[in-house]
């Protein structure tokens, strides 16, 4: 595959007269909100520098699976591509903390975290791997639906067989609650549902209208027990080649790309909660706080590791809000 890939593309980015083209990896179709931040991204980038910088897209994993992509990255033979950081624990320990449950108080408090101090000292741990971190994408926020009974609690998760993914973080997270976990891989999610494999599953509101699960689960619990942002990594061979001025152009054309995929995804997930509700899903929102106390056992076996060093640092980022942003500028 590697080799293949190597004989066509030759080098992640191509210098055309003035033109530097960055070619840019995923696996999402065309369609698809990722996609179109990026498309937003790669017009930012002509704006910015002046037609001197392009980025060409190459979308449904034409270039591979995730994880090839990042391999190619390693060895400079793609510029840059989108992943789970789910998908970078592999290849970086600073990702875990991520994929554990309730560690963001809620949507403002996660962006804070992402694009703050410690979203960028996990960006930058990516060095280690011969990669470069450029910034976060919305996946938004995975929550329980169910085919019998509402999910109001941990209580009622207890002896449930809920699908997961497979990973063993997943798998903890509903021992926390006393379910049993069960990994099921997503194509054969919609006839476990339906056959009574499984009692019910996790995921955010675009995956679980598009997957037409509501079909079978018609309770809904926006619990929103894990929040893994996607990230847009690039390969730092490349990076390092580029001159300040065409980081900089980069490093802006990054950030209106995830203003752009933020406000689309919220979008998103609006369209899907509205369609699954006309279907008849029950949608609630449970009080959280029983949630936070079943993990906390879960989160202190991480003390004293570097996971938990960085639990630690975001448990302590402050969300800002409008009032605050008011109340500093009547100080001045």
């Amino acid at each position: 595959m590697i080799i293949t890939l190597l004989s066509l593309m030759m080098l992640g980015c191509q210098q055309q007269s003035n033109k530097l083209t960055l070619r840019v990896g995923h696996t999402l179709d065309m369609g698809h909100n990722v996609h179109l931040s990026l498309q937003h991204m790669a017009e930012r980038l002509a704006h910015y520098s002046d037609g001197k910088m392009a980025l060409k897209l190459y979308a449904n994993g034409q270039l591979g699976s995730e994880r090839e992509m990042v391999e190619l990255l390693q060895i400079g033979s793609l510029a840059m591509t989108k992943v789970s950081a789910a998908a970078l624990e592999g290849f970086v320990p600073d990702m875990k903390v991520y994929s554990l449950p309730y560690i963001f108080r809620d949507r403002a408090h996660r962006w804070q975290v992402l694009q703050g101090d410690v979203g960028k000292d996990i960006l930058d741990s990516l060095a280690q791997a011969r990669l470069a971190g450029l910034g976060y994408f919305d996946a938004g926020s995975r929550s329980f639906y169910t085919c019998d009974d509402m999910v109001h609690s941990p209580q009622d998760v207890v002896g449930k067989k809920i699908r997961v993914m497979n990973s063993q973080t997943a798998v903890k997270m509903i021992d926390a609650f006393g379910g049993a976990a069960t990994p099921i891989s997503w194509g054969e999610l919609y006839a476990a549902l339906q056959q009574g494999v499984v009692d019910g599953a996790e995921n955010n509101p675009p995956a679980f209208y598009s997957s037409r699960h509501y079909e079978i689960c018609q309770n809904y619990s926006l619990n929103e027990h894990t929040s893994i942002p996607d990230v847009i990594i690039a390969s730092k061979h490349i990076i390092d080649s580029l001159t300040l001025q065409q980081q900089a152009w980069l490093a802006q054309a990054m950030n209106d790309a995830v203003e752009f995929q933020k406000s689309g995804w919220l979008a998103a997930e609006n369209h899907a909660l509205a369609e699954v509700k006309k279907a008849g899903v029950n949608v609630v929102y449970p009080d959280k706080t029983e949630f936070f106390a079943a993990v906390a056992p879960f989160h202190a076996t991480f003390n004293n590791t570097l996971v938990g060093r960085y639990l630690e640092r975001i448990k302590q980022v402050k969300t800002i809000t409008v009032a605050d942003y008011q109340q500093e500028g009547a100080g001045e």
